[in-house]
């Protein structure tokens, strides 16, 4: 099969585990009580090092995920549904999948983390797509074409604490 072209900028493949990284990394999981697969107690190196290995793991599932639906989304790159609530829905579906797994679409323009929505527009009667972020504290949208933009995915980034939040 012919398979697409991977463009600059994007992550390498991911190698799968060999099978003696698999049983090592089963035999570091521990039980809930403290203990590991063979009973012994574990000390709190054992548990900082079993905490590490368990986020790097998650790291890599994470990026799987991500790279696997920037992937698909990237086989939608310069179409149109023809109508702004179809694109609208498409938006919007695309944008709860990335919310679910803590993504955002990057800004083509300016690299921010954005939300990718469809705006009315003259001229484009199935609306146009933009980004939609805030850059230096005000609600920013960049883009406006009027079929879907490359889509390049970044991790959520981390709400601000209520006292940061803009009034109004």
């Amino acid at each position: 099969m012919n398979q697409p072209e991977t463009p600059p900028n994007t992550d390498p493949p991911i190698q799968p585990r060999t099978k003696g990284e698999e049983s090592a990394l089963g035999a570091e999981k521990t039980a809930a009580n403290g203990e590991n697969a063979s009973g012994e107690s574990v000390d709190a190196a054992q548990a900082a090092a079993m905490l590490g290995e368990l986020k790097r793991e998650m790291n890599r599932l994470q990026r799987e995920i991500r790279l696997a639906i920037q992937a698909q989304l990237g086989q939608m790159s310069g179409r149109s549904l023809g109508s702004i609530d179809a694109n609208r829905e498409l938006a919007q579906s695309i944008q709860e999948m990335l919310d679910a797994h803590g993504l955002r679409v990057r800004c083509n323009q300016c690299g921010h983390p954005a939300i990718l929505r469809v705006s009315p527009r003259n001229g484009a009667s199935a609306g146009v797509f933009v980004f939609d972020h805030t850059v230096d504290g005000r609600r920013t949208f960049h883009g406006g074409r009027i079929s879907m933009p490359e889509i390049r995915l970044v991790a959520k980034p981390a709400r601000k604490p209520r006292g940061q939040q803009k009034a109004g």
